[in-house]
């Protein structure tokens, strides 16, 4: 990747874009809200609206996406979405932009796309081998393997957050089921983990407050998530051996030292040196993983040589 690229983030609540040079640098941003409610086209149009007031700066190659739903690897197309984006579902997200930029777009899910630009210039620098597990409102994954993307047979491997753990029996995941890790480990697990135990009704930001201030009821909440969280990502890295796990996302400092300590006691000796390591690039982590993957589409490319881009038509791209 010599010159500049744009990566763009499409959210449930905001859309981003950015300009990515050769180094992972953010050389500019902007963003916006993403108008969810309006539908698949009025989000298209806003994230394209965002790249073209970067793309006099970057180079002619392709704009790379991160977007929320499960992203068919060959097409670009989004497979499955939940509510957050009302009729994302079987939306040609990598087909729509290119018509509307006129350039070749690839396009993978965003906790992907996190993940590509963390083992980059992030938290995972410099190991090809990264299991990267985001903790926010709900609770994703990724894992790249050579410095390549595991997608599965459907777009969706990593899918964390649906893994059953002891202590989640009586918490609903976002997938509509309980017993789940994302039930008890992400925001919202925190917030319905309090509820059950106090009958007060608060963010899961809230409680990761509560429990900084020394809160009994949340402080208990936040140990059992990040016991829960720690004790999973120890069976991952034994099943996918990767060099680090990496956590991102917004609840994600409030579980790492819990979750640290049940990480350790829980991995056996071989993989005592995995190490957990927070996220390093924040919000940007997802914009600069789809500019990756536009300049350099085989770190995108699953092992088993699934193309996870799409082929402009016009210029074999």
């Amino acid at each position: 990747m010599q010159a500049p690229l744009v990566g763009i983030d499409i959210g449930g609540t905001k859309t981003a874009a950015a300009l990515v040079g050769p180094d992972g640098v953010v050389l500019g941003r902007c963003q916006a809200p993403t108008p969810a409610r309006s539908g698949p086209a009025v989000v298209l149009d806003t994230a394209a609206r965002l790249a073209r007031e970067l793309l006099d700066g970057a180079g002619a190659g392709p704009v790379g996406v991160g977007t929320a739903g499960t992203v068919d690897p060959a097409t670009g197309t989004v497979r499955y979405a939940t509510d957050s984006l009302p009729g994302w579902s079987g939306t040609r997200v990598a087909d729509e932009l290119r018509e509307r930029l006129n350039r070749p777009v690839r396009v993978v899910n965003d906790v992907n796309a996190a993940a590509l630009g963390e083992s980059w210039v992030g938290g995972g620098r410099g190991r090809p081998h990264l299991l990267l597990v985001a903790v926010g409102t709900g609770l994703g994954g990724a894992m790249i393997q050579s410095g390549r993307l595991l997608t599965g047979a459907r777009g969706a491997a990593g899918e964390v957050g649906h893994l059953p753990v002891p202590g989640a029996e009586r918490l609903r995941c976002g997938c509509g089921r309980v017993g789940h890790l994302e039930g008890i480990a992400s925001g919202t697990g925190l917030s319905a983990a309090y509820a059950l135990q106090t009958g007060l009704e608060i963010a899961g930001r809230a409680v990761a407050q509560r429990a900084a201030a020394g809160e009994p009821a949340a402080l208990a909440v936040v140990d059992r998530a990040a016991t829960a969280l720690g004790r999973a990502l120890a069976g991952l890295v034994t099943v996918l051996d990767p060099q680090a796990v990496v956590v991102a996302g917004g609840a994600a400092d409030t579980l790492i030292p819990g979750a640290r300590a049940a990480l350790t006691a829980e991995l056996p000796a071989a993989w005592a040196d995995v190490p957990l390591l927070p996220a390093g690039l924040g919000a940007d982590a997802v914009v600069v993983g789809a500019a990756r993957l536009a300049g350099h589409p085989d770190h995108g490319r699953p092992a088993d040589g699934t193309p996870a881009v799409v082929t402009d038509e016009r210029t074999g791209t």
